[in-house]
Order: structure tokens, then C-alpha cells, then sequence
């Protein structure tokens, strides 16, 4: 599919498991009577009432996986897309029609896909490498952020904004169609220099923050080829990092620098992600994860969510690690090694996904768009990867990631760690 927008991408070029519900004491006699019933039922439901003939019923490895865990992104620009194309005005339309939009997400795709969590992306572009702060960027981060309140009220029953991860679980318990949703910012650009600004978007859903895009910035240093400005975190971005533990906002080293992503794991109490990366060994693009980095995040216990762009998935060169040297596009294939190559090496516990669906022109062959994932987890499982592992990719291991980002926070605040003042 050709971009009908500029995309940003082009631009530049255990999870909680809740105690079980209490049952009732049951005198032995009952307790029988329950047996029996259950087998009963379980006789007529394999053979059938007017045709005595045995069946042989197979669990669909997919649907299990499915079933273990709430298939989450961890980065999708949806949103964006939505107030980019139509200008912010969303009441002129039923966006829960039996209608494709022209990218490639839609709610009717997402149910098809089986998602049922999700981490909108609240993109704004940045404009240039500077340590200034542009408050135009404050406004459109606001907007966004409005703009996806504004769909979570006019479409309750396909999203629902949770604060936490108990919530989050609790949309998955409780509804077949709900996706549940936090929100994350993509760069500290958009906070205007101001902590205050970083704490009025996590009030507001915000539970990541990229600390750059494509763009160097006062805090970080991107993976731009630009000059760096601060040849990692700078001091201010140390102390953005820690008020961040402290809110409960997980830091998402996407788009920067090794040099940040090794001063961003000295400085972190609490595990990282990455909301849309692959492994560098695989495509040696800079906005890739190196092996070095793979073994500190296992250490740190986060997260690398790999990502379905296709420049990210597939180089067309790679000097490092993969001996692709070829024209062919990315596919389905080329994303399930990327999180066979995470996972082989420091554990499935740490690999996720990270989508960048409409983020991006034409996505990788076989992932085409949000309808695909049930594609991606048989392919998965095909290969060997085991259920409950296939079942932390899909979810389980990024919300593992948020708990402890939120116990991190509880603890700082029961420390008396005082907020940030600009």
C-alpha cells in the first residue's frame, strides 16, 4: 500500500496474575453431584444428543495462546493517522463500520486481529536537534491526546483508557471486545522542557515516553546521524529519567542513541522497553538494538517489542551481523526472526511487539496490516516457540515490564521521593 499521508518514519529517514475467585464450601455429597454433572455434560457435549458418535475436539494452538494472554502493541499511530486525515474532526464519521480505512488499522481489523490492548501512540514530529523548547509541540501532544479521550468516550465499546495494569487486565477478564489502552509519547521534545508538562500527560494516560525521536533534544541524544549533542543522556535527562520511575512512566529507548540506551539502563530503577525495535545483528540500522544492549536489558529485566517496519526488519545491506544483501521485502518470515534471534538469546521473557502500523507506507509482507497477528503467532509456534512463551510476546511480557514499572514508582513515592521542580 502506497502512504496516503507523510508517514514519521519516512519523515526522517509475570504478568499479574490475580488471586482466584473464592468458592463457596461444598459439603462432599454436592462435591459429587458437581463431578457427575460436569461429566454428563462433558458426554453430551462430545457426543452429541441425537448423534451418538464420539468427537475428537483439537485446541487450536493460536486460540490458546490467545486465551493466555491480551495480544498488546506497543506502538501504534492510529491515532495520529486519524488527525492527520481527517484534520482532527472525528464526528463525521462511523469509524466502527464495516469499512476499512485507507491505512492500516481500523476497529473492524483490530477485532479481526484479536487485539485487546494496545499503547497509542501520541506522535508530534520534531523539527530539529536543538536543546530548545518548541511549546507548538506542547499543543499538538494535547490535541492527540484529546483526540484519543474523545474516541475512548464516542467508542466505549472498542477502547477503553486504563491508569494501570490491574485495569488493564481486568478489560481482558471481562470483555471480548474492549482494547484496553494506555498512551505514549514519542520524544521529550514534547514536554517543552518542563517535568510539570511530563506529569500532566501521565494524568492524562500517558504511560511511556520515547526520550527522543529522530531528533536530538535537550534530555538525550537520538539515533540521528546528527552531531550528538550530549554523546548520551545529559544531566537533565538523568533527572527526567528518575521522575519518570517515580510517576510510573516507563522509559522506551526507541530512536536513541547506544550511548543513551547504555546511560538510560545506569540510570533506570525500574525496567525498560523498546515500543518498536528489532535486533540490530539482523539489520544493522542504527534504530536497532545491538547484542550489547539485548544482555543489559535481560539484566534490567525490560523489554525490545520488535517492530514491523520494513527498513527495520530487512536491510538492504547489513555489515555487522545478517549477510542479507538483497532487494526482496520484508515479510512475515523476517519479523518472526527477529523475535526468534531476541528470544534465543537473553529469553522470550523479553521480547514483544511494536507494530508502527500507521506509522509507515507499506508494511512487511504477511503482516499487512492489524488483522494479521493470529498470522505472526502460528508462524511462531510453528517454529517451536512454546505457548506460554508465544503468549509473553504477544502481552504478557510487556505488562510484566508495566507492573514493575508501577511497583518501582510505589516504592519511590513510599521513600518520599519528591516530584521533579523545573
Amino acid at each position: 500500500m502506497q502512504p496516503l499521508l507523510p508517514t514519521k518514519e519516512a519523515a526522517d529517514l509475570h504478568p499479574h496474575q490475580s488471586s482466584p475467585p473464592a468458592v463457596e464450601p461444598v459439603e462432599p455429597s454436592a462435591w459429587k453431584r458437581r463431578a457427575l454433572g460436569l461429566v454428563a455434560v462433558g458426554l453430551v457435549a462430545c457426543y452429541g444428543i441425537a448423534h451418538l458418535s464420539p468427537c475428537h475436539t483439537k485446541v487450536d494452538p493460536v486460540e490458546q495462546v490467545l486465551q493466555l494472554q491480551p495480544l498488546t502493541d506497543g506502538h501504534n499511530d492510529f491515532a495520529e493517522f486519524i488527525r492527520s486525515y481527517y484534520n482532527n474532526h472525528i464526528y463525521q464519521s462511523n469509524f466502527s463500520d464495516k469499512i476499512e480505512l485507507p491505512g492500516q488499522v481500523d476497529f473492524p481489523r483490530l477485532e479481526k486481529g484479536r487485539v485487546r490492548g494496545q499503547f497509542w501512540s501520541v506522535y508530534v514530529a520534531c523539527n530539529e536537534s536543538s536543546p530548545s523548547p518548541n511549546y507548538e509541540y506542547i499543543h499538538d501532544t494535547l490535541q492527540q491526546i484529546d483526540l484519543i479521550h474523545r474516541l475512548a468516550t464516542l467508542y466505549p465499546d472498542h477502547l477503553t483508557l486504563v491508569p494501570n495494569t490491574t485495569a488493564f487486565l481486568d478489560i481482558f477478564k471481562t470483555s471480548t471486545t474492549r482494547i484496553a489502552s494506555f498512551l505514549g509519547i514519542e520524544g521529550l521534545h514534547q514536554i517543552g522542557s518542563s517535568a510539570s508538562t511530563l506529569r500532566l500527560y501521565h494524568s492524562l494516560g500517558v504511560r511511556y515516553a520515547t526520550l527522543t525521536h529522530f531528533c536530538h533534544n535537550e534530555y538525550a541524544d537520538s539515533a540521528s546521524p546528527a552531531q550528538p549533542l550530549h554523546h548520551g543522556l545529559s544531566s537533565a535527562g538523568r533527572h527526567m529519567v528518575l521522575e519518570m520511575n517515580r510517576l510510573g512512566m516507563a522509559v522506551d529507548l526507541a530512536h536513541v542513541s547506544a550511548k543513551t540506551m547504555h546511560d538510560a539502563l545506569d540510570t533506570s530503577k525500574a525496567p525498560v522497553l523498546f515500543s518498536h525495535s528489532s535486533a540490530y545483528a539482523l539489520c544493522n540500522h542504527p534504530r536497532n538494538v545491538p547484542d550489547d544492549i539485548l544482555h543489559r536489558l535481560a539484566e534490567n529485566g525490560g523489554v525490545v517489542m520488535v517492530t514491523f517496519f520494513p527498513e527495520y526488519t530487512r536491510c538492504s545491506s547489513s555489515e555487522g551481523g545478517s549477510e542479507r544483501d538483497d532487494p526482496e521485502p520484508a515479510t512475515l518470515s523476517d519479523v518472526a526472526d527477529h523475535i526468534q534471534y531476541v528470544g534465543d538469546m537473553i529469553g522470550y521473557k523479553h521480547v514483544g511487539l511494536g507494530s508502527d502500523f500507521d506509522g509507515m507506507g507499506e508494511a512487511v509482507r504477511g503482516l499487512e496490516d492489524v488483522s494479521k497477528y493470529p498470522d505472526l503467532i502460528r508462524e511462531l509456534l510453528r517454529r517451536g516457540v512454546g505457548v506460554e512463551d508465544v503468549a509473553g510476546v504477544i502481552g504478557g511480557n510487556v505488562l510484566r515490564v508495566m507492573r514493575g514499572v508501577e511497583d518501582v514508582a510505589a516504592e519511590m513515592v513510599e521513600e518520599g521521593v519528591r516530584p521533579l521542580e523545573d
